[in-house]
């Protein structure tokens, strides 16, 4: 659709709560993300500062951590989290602390998803959570199980334990009235967490979805596995919650199916992602009846795309069935553009320890400069507002 003024140019709005300071060390981030070699070497000399405990923390606190972090803590996160709002913007904490193996840690993850959830139930907008299957149990565990191995009576004592890590947390947010979004993992850890959160629910999402799974539709089967999980939906008679997202492990995948000699599960093309995740998008809002969707994007022709088929259905912008949702500290000009139509929207606010949450800053840099447009759309509409600032 051709839209004579495309609504995500609007950096007025994209950038109203940004000072001009803010405006200024956004683009500098944005322009030093661009720089391939230097996103390597900075990547590299930051993993060593910080094993060789070098007080570097300072520095990264004030700059890439503030800009795609909320803070340390959750209420730390406070702040971020109430200005957003403001304008119509809701937050979905995240504690981004990755590659944990013990159970004390699993159980301490667990108990921040519980105290968020909390937070949910009284603060209106933080009205989803979220965790990671590995935030839960150990990547080894859920591989096993994707195999159809058998697993020894330690590891069942472990899985078990898994499996109650979930079960707390989806029935809290269900007695919450707080949804909880489980994102995705590897192809070769997701069979065993599917499965599991299939089982979540049928459980818990008997009464409307409260339970999402996420689907990374760069995976060439994604649609064809919402399909069957639609189908055992209606047979079973709970609703089916899913977030949206192209894909995160992409080099991964491929890196490794050519390793193991099978087939890559990715898509062969970009263009063929777009039309997995674009029709997925369809099945979705033709099937709300049963389903919710929450769509992970910072693709505007996709976001208009949705925009589009909730007009055609006569579906409202603020139906709380279909939800908008991009990372904080990038596409504010997608998501404030969004609520200020009135569209639900909710930006992932990571947060964590600076060293813990690294690994996530660090792929997010990665990403940027991998993501062919990404950076350049970012700061070119920061540029577009320092000028519009300017001539006021």
């Amino acid at each position: 659709m051709q839209r004579n003024t495309p609504i995500f140019d609007n950096t007025e709005i994209a950038f109203a709560l940004k000072s001009d300071s803010e405006l200024k060390r956004a683009y500098f981030l944005f322009k030093m993300i661009s720089i391939e070699p230097l996103v390597r070497i900075g990547t590299a000399v930051t993993n060593f500062a910080l094993k060789a405990h070098l007080p570097i923390e300072g520095l990264i606190r004030y700059t890439v951590f503030d800009h795609f972090c909320g803070g340390v803590n959750e209420e730390d996160c406070l702040p971020v989290i109430d200005r957003m709002y403001e304008k119509g913007v809701s937050s979905v904490l995240d504690f981004s602390v990755e590659a944990k193996e013990s159970e004390k840690e699993f159980d301490y993850a667990r108990d921040v998803i519980l105290k968020i959830i909390e937070f949910g139930k009284a603060i209106k907008a933080i009205p989803i959570a979220v965790f990671k299957p590995s935030g839960f149990g150990r990547f080894y565990l859920y591989e096993k199980i994707g195999k159809g191995e058998p697993l020894t009576n330690q590891e069942a004592e472990e899985w078990q334990k898994v499996v109650e890590r979930f079960d707390v947390v989806c029935k809290k947010a269900k007695t919450n009235n707080v949804a909880v979004l489980i994102d995705a993992e590897e192809s070769w850890f997701q069979d065993a967490a599917d499965a599991l959160i299939t089982q979540m629910m049928e459980k818990y999402n008997t009464d409307k979805p409260v339970v999402f799974n996420t689907l990374q539709m760069y995976r060439h089967d994604r649609f064809a596995f919402l399909k069957n999980e639609h189908k055992k939906a209606q047979k079973g008679g709970y609703f089916l919650g899913y977030k949206l997202v192209r894909g995160a492990y992409m080099e991964k995948e491929n890196d490794r199916a050519k390793e193991k000699g099978y087939r890559s599960p990715i898509c062969t093309s970009k263009v063929n992602t777009d039309k997995n995740f674009n029709a997925a998008l369809n099945y979705m809002i033709n099937h709300l009846d049963c389903m919710s969707v929450f769509a992970g994007t910072h693709n505007e022709a996709s976001s208009y795309l949705l925009m589009d088929l909730m007009t055609e259905k006569g579906i409202k912008n603020n139906d709380s069935r279909v939800w908008f949702g991009q990372l904080y500290g990038m596409s504010d000009n997608i998501s404030f553009n969004l609520a200020a139509l009135g569209y639900n929207v909710a930006k992932y606010v990571p947060f964590g320890p600076v060293k813990d949450v690294m690994p996530y800053l660090i792929r997010r840099a990665e990403e940027n400069t991998s993501v062919a447009g990404q950076t350049s759309r970012e700061m070119a509409l920061l540029k577009k507002e320092k000028n519009r600032r300017k001539t006021l």
